[in-house]
């Protein structure tokens, strides 16, 4: 069993109380999902400020709060999934609504991002944040034309779960350390692995539909 099948088995543990509530209170799953959406916009917007802000202390808040609101966000991300399957209510359309949002929210929070620096004159840690986001959404459609194609993707180690832990972690060390470096080479790391997953993606598909072809 993968690392991250653990992990997630231990963290519906926990969630899953919260879950039922919200079951019980008549939420339903696409509700959920627009609600971290929201949540996700809010700590977007967190960069932003940051931005705009004048002082440097006011810039550093926004990125610790960032952080923490994008915490709550991932947290709803997860819950969404879990009251589908729990209040019965699973749709093909509920998955599609929430993947269609976890790719705006991702998006837009790295825009804000790269805001951020062209905002405060680090251009270049602009760049490489747009190639963090272009990245992130090729890792996306690579695995979705694949899927199209009938061939289950899910290569490469720097997936969208991995991608907003070092988002959060990096926002949080940023506001609580004073160093916007963090922020940074967390960029950076992301545009280079996120763009090799992708690529990875891409040959791994190759050889599936080489073989295919083969036989």
């Amino acid at each position: 069993m993968k690392y991250r099948d653990v992990l997630q088995k231990m963290i519906y543990v926990v969630i899953n109380p919260v879950v039922r509530l919200m079951i019980r209170m008549g939420l339903t799953p696409n509700a959920v999902s627009f609600i971290g959406f929201l949540l996700n916009m809010l700590g977007a917007w967190m960069y932003v400020r940051a931005a705009v802000d004048g002082s440097a202390e006011s810039s550093f808040h926004c990125f610790t709060l960032a952080g923490v609101v994008l915490i709550i966000g991932s947290v709803f991300d997860m819950l969404d999934g879990q009251v589908a399957r729990l209040g019965n209510m699973q749709s093909r359309f509920g998955a599609m609504f929430d993947s269609t949002l976890d790719r705006y929210s991702e998006m837009l929070t790295l825009l804000a991002v790269a805001w951020y620096f062209f905002a405060t004159g680090a251009d270049a840690w602009g760049l490489v944040t747009f190639l963090a986001m272009l990245g992130s959404v090729m890792v996306s459609y690579v695995r979705a034309r694949a899927e199209g194609l009938g061939i289950e993707c899910k290569v490469g180690f720097l997936q969208r779960p991995e991608r907003c832990v070092i988002l959060i972690v990096a926002s949080l060390l940023t506001g609580i350390l004073r160093l916007p470096e963090v922020m940074q080479w967390s960029m950076a790391f992301i545009a280079l692995f996120a763009n090799i997953t992708a690529f990875w993606r891409l040959i791994y598909c190759k050889r599936i539909l080489d073989k295919d072809k083969g036989k």
